[in-house]
């Protein structure tokens, strides 16, 4: 089973490109996807800077994360939330540094209904990576969740600031804009 676990890790990383060596948020790479990032003119564009950034954050390079890492994210997919949620509380016991194991376990508790207890993972993934749009964009889906439209619009114009081209986000701070228009934010 450990041997199909670590095939099906190789066969991943392979497909998307992605070097086990150069992983996570301190990766030096992420720093220009960033800034081109900031510069895509269309959805198109920045979505394939977002997936070389996301291939980044999603691996730390070490075997048994990356392999609980990959459960999880199978399972997720597959709807078994509760098997997810306890691969990705793995990941962070085995390394509470590799923020994207916090974002992952933050977006299972919001599938599953435990706005707090993804609010909180979330406030751990922006400690460790304050550029992380998609948890900052899981803030957002919470405030919105909540009707909390002051705090939904300020989670999406955060997210603008790393991705500025992306016109469903834009149109969601436009509609928030009008809705709050004379409200105190």
């Amino acid at each position: 089973m450990r041997t199909l676990r670590s095939l099906f890790l190789i066969i991943w990383i392979a497909l998307l490109g992605v070097s086990a060596a150069h992983a996570d948020q301190n990766d030096p790479e992420l720093d220009t996807l960033f800034a081109q990032l900031l510069k895509a003119d269309s959805i198109e564009a920045g979505a394939l800077i977002e997936q070389k950034i996301w291939s980044i954050w999603v691996y730390r390079g070490d075997g048994q994360i990356d392999g609980h890492m990959a459960l999880g994210i199978r399972a997720m997919r597959s709807g078994s939330l509760d098997q997810s949620l306890r691969e990705f509380t793995r990941v962070i016991f085995l390394d509470p540094e590799f923020a994207e194991g916090w974002n992952k376990r933050a977006t299972v508790h919001y599938m599953m209904g435990n706005l707090d207890l993804s609010v909180a993972d979330i406030q751990k993934t922006l400690a460790l990576e304050p550029r992380h749009y998609g948890a900052i964009s899981g803030m957002g889906l919470i405030f919105d969740a909540t009707d909390n439209q002051a705090g939904a619009l300020k989670a999406w114009q955060q997210v603008l600031k790393f991705t500025p081209y992306n016109q469903h986000i834009q149109k969601r701070v436009e509609d928030l804009q009008q809705e709050l228009d004379g409200k105190p934010i």
